[in-house]
């Protein structure tokens, strides 16, 4: 173990031969699947225990020596940067003691800042100690590099309180939201909601998001249906000195499916259902007194105050503004000032491709003045119009009869009407899929030897264990009939959920059985003639068809190309899945 001296011996030794690496992690746009930028992260020499970012940060922050290292380290990375001409924006880290004493000492940038700075975020980062600083002078010296033309970003938001407060008072061009709170975030609601409040404050304070810590396809599904903006993480690309330039083909397609989805996201959204009705909002800037004629000219309840971006601030409701100006003096005093004055400033805020089951669970979570006074609609953070509950509900309930009338009564999935229904609306919307058929291999012996009982028991089980492999903001799950059951998936990780289908049937099926069965792996029965014939255990098959947009018209060819898929998994012993990618018969895949 080496002696403090010897740790500042090293230190000091890598200051003065700048014996440091630069590598880059690529940041990718996930409105449009391109390359946003990078950040910027810096290595010591590789056979040194200064090697790591926290090791060099540490020793350099125990001997005073934080500041020429930070400085080095931005100066190596830009230098970098800009050797391999690396596109778009290099995002490098920074403590903010450190800037507000570059700031108050004036100090100097690199050559290769300064050539590109309108390029260069500085991310403000915490590390284990600082210099004390003032907060008006970081709020200084944020203002002074915003004004050179630098973008200026929070690191790891959600970590701690300050972070919270730094956005509340420098007012950042991005927030990076902490890596804790992406990991695991489809199996953790609270995460989900975290990440949701970000991304709708942020759209107020006209801040992007930035999600760091992407690793699986789930996550990036969930933090881009959130509304996240850019995506950094393994998924992506790892750092590297030589990092890629061009997303792969993999990622590309990924983020082409979200593009294809953003016009047709969920065929239950608040705009194919024609619910949002077109208000014309106020702006902050207006008085009460305009707002007032205001409800006079649109005959309507509730109007949305928004801001010169169109982001929505509040809500007012006739029935605020009306029941004060009724109040001695109230009037004369307030008729000229914002109309902001008398909105809710929290009004409940979706964008126009949730779907009514989503605003619906979200209604039963609020108060009920959103419900009462309506809720805004935006597109992309900016206001799109208006949404009344009476008329959500109204469709909620038209959903429920429907679903109700066509309702398998074993299951409770839909029936073939809605599973036709939902079949056409995705071919005629030209919405990429994957149409999986599943079936039950013997299941008519287990029936006649178990009974009927038991083999209603393994139906439900098997829609049970569907129903938790399926996204049901993105997913269709029927019940066709029987032992069949069909699922219409748009999550883009379909196929790991197929196979978790089959790994969790496998597992699940065993108590159905007893020993004897278990031990043999089957059991005897009689035949149609009579005869005693052994029969293996009860196993899922699933047949899959790719069905990209706009090569079918009828629900009729997908669902005979999905039979097929299916007949030749059953040909495969024990859980299976077939995969027709091109419509033909190959591609077995055993489960």
């Amino acid at each position: 173990m080496l002696h403090l001296r010897d740790n500042k011996t090293l230190l000091v030794d890598v200051l003065d031969r700048e014996r440091l690496t630069a590598l880059f992690q690529p940041m990718v746009n996930l409105g449009d699947g391109t390359l946003y930028g990078y950040e910027g992260l810096i290595r010591g020499p590789s056979d040194s225990p200064l090697h790591t970012p926290f090791s060099l940060l540490r020793v350099a922050t125990e001997f005073g020596l934080r500041v020429p290292l930070e400085t080095l380290c931005q100066r190596v990375i830009s230098r970098t940067f800009v050797s391999l001409g690396l596109p778009g924006f290099l995002f490098l880290n920074i403590s903010p003691d450190v800037l507000v004493q570059r700031f108050l000492a004036d100090g100097s940038h690199d050559d290769a800042e300064k050539s590109m700075s309108a390029r260069v975020v500085l991310e403000l980062t915490e590390g284990e100690r600082f210099l004390d600083y003032k907060p008006e002078h970081l709020k200084a010296a944020v203002e002074s590099c915003l004004k050179e033309g630098n973008g200026v970003a929070i690191d790891d938001l959600g970590e701690g309180f300050s972070s919270l407060r730094l956005w509340s008072e420098l007012r950042p061009t991005y927030v990076k939201i902490d890596r804790h709170f992406v990991q695991n975030i489809e199996n953790d609601p609270v995460k989900a909601q975290f990440v949701k409040s970000i991304v709708e404050i942020a759209q107020r304070t006209h801040s992007l998001v930035i999600a760091e810590g992407i690793e699986t396809v789930s996550e990036l599904l969930v933090i881009r249906r959130l509304g996240v903006d850019i995506g950094q993480g393994y998924l992506f690309a790892r750092p590297h000195a030589t990092p890629l330039t061009q997303l792969g083909s993999e990622v590309t397609e990924l983020l082409r499916g979200f593009r294809g989805e953003a016009g047709q996201r969920n065929l239950n959204s608040l705009e194919s259902r024609q619910l949002i009705q077109s208000i014309k909002p106020l702006n902050q800037h207006q008085s009460n007194e305009e707002a007032l004629d205001w409800f006079e000219q649109l005959g309507c309840e509730a109007i949305p105050v928004v801001d010169d971006q169109q982001i929505p601030m509040g809500l007012i409701t006739r029935v605020e503004l009306t029941s004060n100006f009724t109040q001695p003096y109230r009037r004369e005093l307030y008729g000229r000032k914002s109309c902001l004055h008398y909105a809710d400033r929290y009004p409940l805020v979706v964008d126009k491709q949730a779907s009514v089951q989503e605003i619906s669970q979200l209604l039963g979570q609020v108060e009920r003045r959103h419900f009462q006074q309506g809720f805004i609609v935006t597109d992309q953070g900016r206001y799109y119009g208006m949404v009344h509950g009476q008329d959500l509900m109204r469709i909620i309930t038209e959903m429920q009869l429907q679903a109700a009338k066509y309702a398998n009564p074993l299951t409770q999935l839909p029936g073939n009407v809605p599973i036709h229904e939902h079949l056409d609306g995705l071919l005629r919307n030209q919405v990429p899929f994957c149409a999986c058929y599943f079936d039950l291999d013997n299941f008519k012996p287990y029936n006649d030897v178990y009974g009927f009982s038991a083999g209603d028991g393994i139906i439900r089980l098997t829609a049970e264990i569907l129903r938790g492999a399926v996204d049901h903001d993105q997913d269709f799950l029927g019940h066709i009939g029987g032992d069949d059951f069909i699922v219409l998936f748009r999550s883009l990780d379909w196929e790991q959920r197929c196979q978790r289908v089959l790994q969790d049937f496998s597992v699940q099926i065993l108590p159905s059985f007893d020993a004897d069965a278990l031990a043999a792996q089957g059991y005897f029965g009689e035949n149609r003639r009579g005869e005693r014939e052994f029969h293996e255990l009860v196993s899922l098959s699933v047949g899959v068809v790719v069905v990209p947009p706009g090569l079918f018209t009828s629900y009729m060819e997908v669902s005979r190309l999905a039979s097929g898929a299916k007949k030749q998994a059953k040909k495969i012993s024990g859980n299976a899945i077939f995969i027709n990618r091109r419509f033909g018969l190959e591609g077995v895949e055993a489960g």
